[in-house]
């Protein structure tokens, strides 16, 4: 769940037991990730997904992060097409054509997990494919940068070079953030930024990671229900999202979309490295 600018908490460093406590919850994340993959098509609702989900998570000994979260209604933020996030599940039917973006969090063992990942539903435009491509690409791009002794500036800038230059746009008004005990800690974690700038990474630092990308202008507009966001052109955004813990010369990626691709492998689901850099 993409966080706010607030500015007022601590950064926390996280001791390599509690690492693994939330090793652990992202794990039944990925699996929670991986049953909604497995249903996710045409005709379904998304609040059929949302409940898929929160099933899940509940008889794996978790809870959903999101469910309750300054009032959020659901488990799961559903976004589709135009929604960039905090699209609230419903009586949507899922049309072929159409993107949609599954962002979900789990509680577990006192510590939150947080991932998000965007499936193109049945016959989508190759434009757009290339949109979901290329924004989980740039997930990776800034994970890279998630090392002791860089600064936040560099994830962000990272991500927003790699986008910028297929003509993109990055969302400003949501960022990723720090995760832990609670679901938003701090730092931001900004999808844009310069080199060198923000605080600085330190081994332990937990963060979600959350490239939010649209195909069109960056602007965006909230609706009057408070949560959902949306391209102020309606044109299509993606978003991808992985829990990471900060180490000296590698990142530790936390979350994993092994499960969903485990599901999606060789269908219309998958989300297809080849299409990086076609025209």
């Amino acid at each position: 769940m993409a966080g706010s600018d607030k500015k007022d908490k601590m950064i926390y460093f996280r001791s390599d037991e509690e690492i693994a406590l939330i090793k652990i919850s992202s794990q039944v994340l990925g699996k929670a990730h991986a049953e909604v993959a497995k249903i996710i098509r045409p005709g379904i609702t998304t609040k059929e997904l949302d409940i898929v989900a929160e099933t899940f998570i509940k008889d794996n000994g978790g809870t959903p992060s999101f469910l309750g979260y300054n009032k959020f209604p659901a488990s799961l933020c559903i976004s589709v097409n135009d929604v960039v996030v905090h699209g609230f599940p419903s009586r949507y039917e899922l049309r072929d054509g159409d993107i949609v973006s599954i962002d979900c969090g789990v509680k577990l063992n006192g510590y939150h997990s947080d991932s998000a990942y965007t499936y193109p539903i049945g016959e989508v435009s190759p434009a757009v494919r290339r949109l979901l491509s290329r924004t989980k690409q740039s997930l990776y791009v800034g994970l890279e940068k998630a090392v002791e002794g860089n600064r936040v500036g560099d994830i962000g800038y990272a991500i927003q070079t790699y986008t910028e230059k297929f003509g993109y746009s990055v969302v400003r008004e949501l960022v990723g953030h720090g995760v832990g005990q609670d679901l938003h800690e701090a730092p931001e974690v900004p999808n844009y930024g310069k080199r060198g700038q923000g605080p600085r990474l330190h081994e332990g630092m937990i963060l979600a990671i959350e490239p939010m990308i649209n195909f069109g202008k960056k602007g965006v507009v909230q609706e009057r229900d408070g949560w959902t966001i949306r391209t102020v052109d309606h044109k299509p955004s993606a978003h991808f999202e992985h829990t990471v813990a900060v180490r000296k010369g590698k990142p530790e990626i936390l979350t994993t979309f092994e499960y969903i691709e485990e599901v999606t492998a060789n269908t219309s689901l998958m989300v297809d490295k080849n299409e990086l850099m076609a025209a």
